[in-house]
């Protein structure tokens, strides 16, 4: 069966167990249609590049599908009926990923980097505005 990526934005005033429910009920719709729903992720509440439909944010699902055609026509017919889902995207791939997505290996690399402030020597991003010892300070002249 051909191998599909689904993923859909849920409106940002959902709670969590809302976009839980959404995310069964495709995956009900992929199961009733002979198909097989092989991952599940929940990226969380993030912000969107513009506003759709009055909303900031949105809560992103994927989904790692392998069904056939009609199951993934099906899904997108009942994604497109429901108000809670501002947008989605299905993909067909050639294989899915192993571990875990794109998405889910940023949030660990952001984790593991530490808070901003943190970040060592470069306490204001460059140094723009300070002294850093090639100029003499405002008001003296350099001395030759």
């Amino acid at each position: 069966m051909p191998l599909y990526e689904h993923v859909f934005l849920a409106r940002q005033d959902l709670a969590q167990a809302q976009v839980d429910a959404l995310a069964e009920n495709a995956t009900k719709i992929v199961t009733d249609n002979g198909g097989k729903v092989v991952r599940t992720e929940n990226w969380g509440l993030r912000n969107i590049a513009y506003r759709i439909a009055k909303n900031r944010k949105a809560h992103y699902v994927a989904l790692d599908i392998d069904a056939p055609a009609p199951a993934i026509a099906e899904l997108e017919r009942q994604t497109n009926i429901n108000e809670d889902v501002i947008r989605f995207l299905t993909l067909r791939v050639d294989e899915h990923e192993s571990g875990p997505s794109a998405m889910m290996r940023r949030g660990e690399r952001d984790r593991e980097r530490g808070p901003r402030d943190d970040r060592g020597d470069r306490g204001d991003r460059g140094g723009f505005g300070r002294d850093r010892g090639d100029r003499a300070p405002r008001g003296e002249e350099m001395e030759a």
